[in-house]
């Protein structure tokens, strides 16, 4: 009896209440083979078909088989399977256990699924895009259009509140599972060994530690094949069966590793067997930490499995393995301490992957607001927006969000919508068998062993494509060819998905362009673009590696690249992690290939420091990346208009220098007043001038701007007249008046008076061209007394005073004695208050 049986009576009676369910059970507890036939055997259910999702095709083809064995059938009756490119199943299949991304398929067609009784969504915990995705579609069908659709949602976690939330009348069902204590070895210390020099050190260990098999858990296939290497050829490994564990496994290969051994096995293993299968007899497991973790892979812009240490939550999932059926151990290859920082759980893939896929899988179904979807985690704005971005340029979604045409088309391929865009275009340039095998290369493992082994092989071609090269010698490899650098497997296995591929777009009625004087090279280059359009990028210089993306990011080629001369190329296999990014996989593209309607002419203009002007030049844009530009005539307007005035308000001060001591003279006794003088117009005369306000100056710079374009055209503009036009001629004359430009001295001569800011009004006059004033005027209404400066003959300074009669009487004597000696021809009365003035400061003639 396995311990959800304990469990499945309240299921069913969930089931029969028509009430979601939420199952939690650990891994083993029996829920995937003990669910289904439980609700199968029940007299509850609708009639229809029963669906399991499972998050992997290995694990929906585990399932299928082992609850086909607990009945004695064969695959394909009562209960089947169906995954990518691989189904097991009749008219009367009565449970399809199904990866999630076929179920989205199978809404896509059937949106009510009008023949199904019950989805059971398994594995949920794990948090897959389109789990989530899928949990929403179901919860709306629910709730809107077929409230008889019944629903359980399994998760090996506790971490059950977020559907909880989403689903608000399910009822909770907890199975306890069956556990031994499993003991955790932790390193020393972090090791930098590869990871299969690791696992063979810890596994004799971990064989004399444990009576059982062991199961190893590494993040990759690669990981996997070079870990077998390293045990077989320890001499003391002999005697173990090694074994291979991995989505990819075909069904035979994979009942060989769950079938039980007449020796030991050690079971390499990608995270399939965290929770996704169950494997008898491990009571050991040595664990790397390390799993590839589905997110968005900014190198080739689609989703890809990205390598990252695991969660603690996984972590315990993983050696709970261990201690299914007696004592285990767990021997992890990282410290305690590094342990202690890993986050609880894996974040879900709405959170941290590309929303192309999911966003146009909602546009098909009629959603076209993702945020009003029931989603189980929202995504993050920016996201969506990013991604609704570049669907639109597809053209797979217009600017509403509705779904087009073209979108209807790439939607029912099984490939991320970039890939399902170029096989739409390549069907319309009639070059489908090397787009099909190009998609699958770009979405399934490189086979291509090392970068060096991409050297050019077919000779000079029409086109440089460094994508073009791999594809030529990965179909050469197929045909039969040898080929020394490439990963047989690995590349059988892309000629197997590019058969499929071609499979289900051949399905779709095409419309291609007919007979083409183009090459069959520039047909699949113009379908690359159509699926690349963010990827465009423009050489710096001719011959040089170097180019700026659509978006503004440099890029620069690998030296492998055979994309030597094209000005134009799509950056198709990207390597963002420095600040230059290298552009593994690249693309010749002729400008004549862009559609008209991608590109658009815009004047460029910006402020020029050297010229001190405003400058345009015309444009030749594709997105935000400029193919060309030439200077163009700048013609004032609103936005020269703002970049003028943005660079000449931190140069007024100099603007208005240029004016001339006029200008600057009017600005000075006006400021003078506003600080000095109360300026209301008490007696109503009309003579109250407005105040002093910076503001005004940058205002009028404003207006003059308008119809400039140079910071020596706005030192040119008519400052004075415009600023004087702002007074009445009665506060024109108040100002004259008040704060005077100049002064006439006793002598006749009119001195320019001297303003500054925070100092007193000065005059600068010879002391003989005074002579006969008592006292030195007083200006702002006599509230400011004149200071006066006081020159020799030789025009330098003596004495600074506001207070003529005081020097007279005080200072006088002593400067006229000093000035006498040095100057006797000049005129120094005795009583200078009472004296003749003299310009020229000779005495008078008598």
């Amino acid at each position: 009896m396995l311990p959800i049986d304990a469990c499945l009576p309240d299921v069913v009676r969930a089931i029969a209440a028509g009430k979601p369910v939420i199952l939690q059970a650990p891994p083993g507890a029996g829920k995937t083979t003990g669910v289904p036939p439980a609700l199968l055997q029940s007299s509850t259910l609708p009639p229809g078909q029963i669906l399991l999702l499972q998050p992997r095709r290995l694990a929906a083809r585990a399932a299928a088989r082992r609850l086909a064995a607990m009945v004695d059938q064969p695959v394909g009756q009562t209960y089947g399977y169906h995954v990518r490119f691989d189904r097991q199943v009749r008219r009367d299949t009565s449970v399809i256990a199904m990866t999630t991304g076929i179920l989205l398929q199978r809404l896509n067609a059937d949106p009510l699924l009008e023949d199904v009784a019950c989805v059971i969504v398994d594995e949920f915990h794990e948090r897959s895009l389109d789990v989530d995705l899928a949990l929403g579609m179901l919860q709306r069908i629910r709730t809107s259009l077929r409230p008889e659709l019944r629903l359980v949602v399994m998760s090996a976690t506790l971490e059950t509140e977020p559907v909880a939330r989403l689903l608000k009348d399910a009822v909770t069902v907890k199975s306890e599972g069956r556990a031994f204590d499993v003991q955790i070895h932790y390193q020393d210390s972090v090791r930098r060994e590869p990871v299969e020099d690791q696992v063979a050190d810890v596994l004799p260990e971990a064989l004399r530690e444990s009576d059982g098999d062991v199961l190893v858990f590494l993040p990759g296939v690669g990981e996997i094949h070079r870990t077998a290497a390293q045990i077989q050829r320890r001499s003391e490994f002999a005697a173990l069966h090694v074994c291979k564990l991995y989505g990819d496994l075909t069904p035979g290969d994979q009942d060989a590793v769950l079938s039980p051994s007449d020796r030991r096995k050690v079971v390499l293993s990608t995270n399939v067997a965290e929770t996704s299968v169950t494997i008898e007899g491990i009571t050991a497991v040595i664990d790397s930490g390390l799993a590839r973790v589905m997110q968005f892979n900014a190198a080739v812009g689609i989703p890809g499995l990205q390598l990252q240490p695991i969660s603690k939550a996984s972590a315990d999932q993983r050696a709970g393995r261990a201690g299914r059926t007696a004592p285990g151990i767990c021997f992890r290859l990282w410290p305690a301490a590094m342990h202690r920082s890993r986050p609880d759980h894996t974040s879900p893939e709405v959170l941290r992957s590309d929303l192309c896929g999911a966003v146009l899988t909602l546009a098909a179904w009629g959603e076209r607001d993702v945020f009003e979807f029931p989603w189980v985690t929202a995504p993050a704005e920016a996201a969506v927006r990013r991604s609704r971005h570049l669907l639109e340029r597809f053209g797979a979604v217009d600017r509403s969000g509705s779904i087009t045409t073209l979108g209807r088309a790439m939607v029912s391929l099984p490939v991320h919508p970039r890939l399902a865009r170029l096989l739409v275009a390549a069907s319309q340039y009639d070059c489908l068998q090397a787009a099909c095998l190009a998609a699958a290369l770009l979405s399934e493992r490189d086979p291509f062993l090392t970068r060096s082994s991409l050297e050019l092989q077919s000779g000079k071609r029409s086109i440089e494509s460094d994508l073009l090269e791999r594809v030529q010698r990965l179909q050469r490899f197929l045909d039969g060819g040898n080929d020394p650098m490439l990963h047989g497997i690995a590349a059988k296995n892309i000629g197997k998905v590019a058969k499929h591929l071609s499979r289900a777009i051949t399905d779709q009625p095409a419309s291609p362009t007919g007979d083409s004087p183009l090459s069959p090279d520039e047909r699949f280059s113009r379908a690359l673009l159509a699926a690349y359009p963010d990827r465009l990028a423009r050489r710096r210089e001719p011959g040089s590696p170097k180019g700026i993306m659509v978006g503004g990011k440099g890029v620069t080629l690998d030296r492998q690249s055979t994309v030597h001369h094209s000005p134009l190329f799509l950056c198709v296999d990207v390597d963002d992690r420095s600040e230059e990014t290298l552009v593994r996989i690249a693309s010749e593209v002729d400008e004549t290939w862009l559609p008209s309607e991608w590109l658009q002419r815009k004047r460029q203009l910006r402020f020029d420091p050297t010229l001190q002007a405003v400058v345009a030049r015309e444009q030749l844009r594709f997105d935000d990346l400029v193919l060309r530009e030439s200077p163009a005539e700048c013609t004032p307007d609103d936005e020269t208009a703002q970049l003028l005035f943005d660079s000449a308000a931190d140069r007024l001060d100099r603007i208005l220098d240029a004016q001339g001591k006029t200008t600057q003279s009017f600005l000075t006794r006006w400021r003078f007043l506003s600080e000095h003088l109360q300026l209301s117009d008490d007696e109503g005369s009309g003579a109250a001038i407005p105040p002093f306000d910076p503001m005004r100056l940058h205002e009028q710079l404003r207006m003059f701007c308008r119809d400039r374009t140079s910071i020596k055209q706005l030192m040119d503009a008519p400052w004075l007249d415009h600023l004087r036009g702002g007074f009445t001629y009665e506060q024109l004359q108040f100002l004259d008046r008040q704060a005077p430009e100049t002064l006439e001295v006793p002598s006749g001569n009119r001195i320019r008076v001297e303003y500054a800011p925070g100092a007193p009004p000065r005059l600068s006059v010879r002391i003989q061209e005074l002579y006969g004033w008592q006292t030195a005027p007083r200006l702002a209404g006599g509230k400011i007394p004149l200071q006066l400066q006081l020159l020799g003959p030789n025009h330098r300074p003596q004495q600074v005073t506001d207070d003529l009669q005081s020097f007279w009487e005080n200072t006088y004597p002593a400067v006229r004695k000093e000035l006498k000696r040095r100057y006797a021809k000049h005129h120094w009365p005795d009583a200078p208050a009472n004296a003749t003035p003299t310009r020229n400061g000779l005495k008078p003639r008598s």
